[in-house]
């Protein structure tokens, strides 16, 4: 009988992403709601520590594929060593963060298993009366939102949307079960070789981590308005700068910077849009921020009927008051 909560615990550089935290939090609740125990699962290559801070972050058990293979992430052997420990340990429920491992993982684990999937979810519950998962995600383009329910498979799966959970809380006190776990990989040729990993250096704040983001659109006319108004102010609040489809696709700024269904999924606590019209395809990769601040100089430009507050008006003259009253408060 399935019984549990399994969070894939990802890790990179040796310790638990910020993603894997979120997802022990948002299992240790649906573990504590159901009466079940929480599990988590590590893969990697001398992922030891990792393990114990899964458990100091919530988990009751932690099943460690630890071998030079999984080194780094690589679709098919994650997700046959995934199904494995979903096999070994039989969920209820399984929870996987929606980063860039995550949101390929997810899909291909699903089909492995033989389960359904909800994708991109902001919002996880469990139903009091059917003690069923339900998770809420967004659709058409952010404007609605779905509660998807998996009834007759197990595990439900879920795949969750950074920023929306909160983190599990780290208590060195917590003692949990350590589980090594053999693995066994196909002994065929990789069907793809990692070459070369590149890392890029980021000034600033990473848009994906930031609490603050403040975008621009094509009303800011040029490239020159992202460096003169837009980045003093991020600087000053220490927040990050993002951009519309239609900024990028001008060149005005790198495609990293976009924020949007086919860019960026961001959830900050404050969201300034300058110059932005509103567009579903943006509004679904920042429309969970918790407030959203609108700056546009038409009334009627979509955005407002999303915006917590909205502010009529040029941004050339709106941010560098706002920056100004900042530097004021923030003395």
């Amino acid at each position: 009988m399935a019984q549990g909560v399994l969070v894939f615990a990802e890790v990179a550089e040796g310790g638990l992403t910020a993603i894997a935290r979120e997802m022990l939090g948002a299992g240790r609740r649906l573990a504590d709601a159901l009466g079940e125990p929480l599990m988590a699962a590590v893969l990697g290559s001398g992922v030891q520590e990792a393990a114990q801070e899964a458990v100091y972050h919530g988990a009751d058990s932690v099943y460690v594929a630890d071998a030079p293979a999984l080194g780094h992430y690589e679709t098919l052997p994650y997700s046959a060593v995934m199904a494995q420990i979903a096999e070994q340990t039989t969920p209820n429920i399984l929870l996987i963060g929606m980063g860039d491992t995550g949101r390929e993982l997810g899909p291909r684990l699903a089909f492995r298993l033989r389960t359904g999937l909800a994708s991109d979810c902001v919002e996880l519950t469990i139903n009091p009366q059917t003690k069923l998962l339900e998770a809420t995600r967004p659709v058409s383009g952010g404007n609605a939102m779905a509660t998807v329910v998996i009834e007759h498979t197990r595990p439900q799966m879920a795949t969750v949307r950074g920023k929306t959970m909160a983190p599990a809380a780290r208590d060195t006190s917590r003692q949990g079960n350590i589980v090594p776990v053999a693995v066994h990989l196909d002994a065929a040729p990789a069907a793809v070789t990692l070459v070369e990993r590149v890392k890029a250096e980021a000034a600033g704040v990473r848009l994906e981590d930031a609490e603050i983001v403040i975008s621009g659109g094509r009303g800011l006319k040029g490239p020159d308005d992202f460096h003169a108004v837009l980045t003093p102010c991020a600087k000053v609040l220490g927040a990050a700068v993002g951009a519309s489809r239609a900024a990028v696709d001008e060149g005005w700024v790198p495609s990293p910077m976009q924020v949007g269904l086919t860019g960026k999924i961001v959830s900050p606590k404050l969201y300034v849009a300058c110059a932005i019209s509103g567009a579903a395809q943006h509004m679904a990769g920042c429309g969970y921020s918790k407030t959203i601040v609108a700056v546009n100089r038409d009334p009627d430009a979509p955005i407002y009927q999303r915006a917590n507050i909205g502010v009529v008006g040029d941004y050339k003259k709106v941010i560098p008051a706002f920056q100004k009253k900042c530097e004021e408060l923030l003395k």
